[in-house]
């Protein structure tokens, strides 16, 4: 991807904490092939060595961490460990879209709590705890990645919907709070993926005739969005999420 001189992030260190394992490597090269290090951190081996080899493979040095991400502890480790690794942290990235589907009353307590833990609470831990660190420095940039329903009903997906709207709010908040420190905010809500769907054609198939754009998202549409919203040229814009989609906003 051509990256325009206004978005280079050469010399900045990335944070990515992330849930999917196929959203990773693309994540973390699109922010190395516009200049950063980055770091990832997830609760399983798979994302984070597919991650580390794409930052490596564009030649920027990189930093894989396994960890309980929904831990207080656990986060306040591996921030330190990055930290003490690259010295600073420019860009928090948290791709948080652990999903579940199934009726209110049939879903176990336990598996909303789960799909909250590892989505808003996970996101949450991280924008503490980093955003210690760029609130002191006096910059930073800071985008939420989490599901499209959060903006919008659906049914058998509470928990995808509650913790993605939380993520939302969390997003707009530290915006208002932390403007003054020179700390941008923002968001990035997902529509349906190829990596998320019913492996079914037919399931496949119904989403594809909803969606104005007639396919599914690609791990790979973000990295644009993604890029600007960690770059110098997003300096006046904060508190947003932007919906990538496939137009099923239009619908809602």
């Amino acid at each position: 991807m051509p990256v325009p001189p206004e978005w280079d992030l050469t010399g900045r260190v990335a944070l990515l904490n992330t849930t999917v394992r196929a959203d990773a490597p693309s994540l973390a090269a699109a922010l190395a092939e516009a200049g950063a290090d980055v770091a990832i951190v997830a609760r399983s081996p798979g994302p984070v060595e597919e991650a580390v080899a794409a930052v490596r493979g564009l030649g920027r040095r990189a930093l894989g961490h396994v960890t309980d991400t929904t831990s207080p502890d656990a986060v306040n480790a591996a921030t330190d460990l990055v930290l003490n690794e690259f010295g600073r942290v420019d860009i928090l990235v948290n791709n948080v879209q652990a999903t579940m589907a199934k009726p209110f009353l049939e879903t176990p307590l336990e598996d909303l709590e789960r799909v909250m833990r590892l989505n808003w609470w996970s996101a949450l831990l991280f924008c503490r705890q980093v955003g210690r660190h760029m609130v002191q420095r006096g910059s930073g940039r800071v985008v939420n990645i989490t599901s499209a329903l959060g903006d919008r009903g659906h049914w058998n997906f509470l928990g995808v919907c509650a913790s993605a709207a939380a993520v939302t709010q969390l997003t707009r908040v530290l915006a208002l709070e932390w403007g003054r420190a020179d700390i941008r905010v923002n968001g990035i809500g997902i529509g349906w993926q190829k990596t998320q769907v019913p492996p079914s054609e037919e399931a496949q198939q119904r989403l594809v005739r909803y969606l104005l754009v007639r396919r599914l998202a690609e791990p790979g549409d973000v990295a644009a969005l993604l890029v600007y919203l960690c770059s110098p040229a997003c300096d006046y814009i904060t508190g947003h999420t932007f919906f990538i989609d496939g137009g099923a906003h239009a619908r809602a």
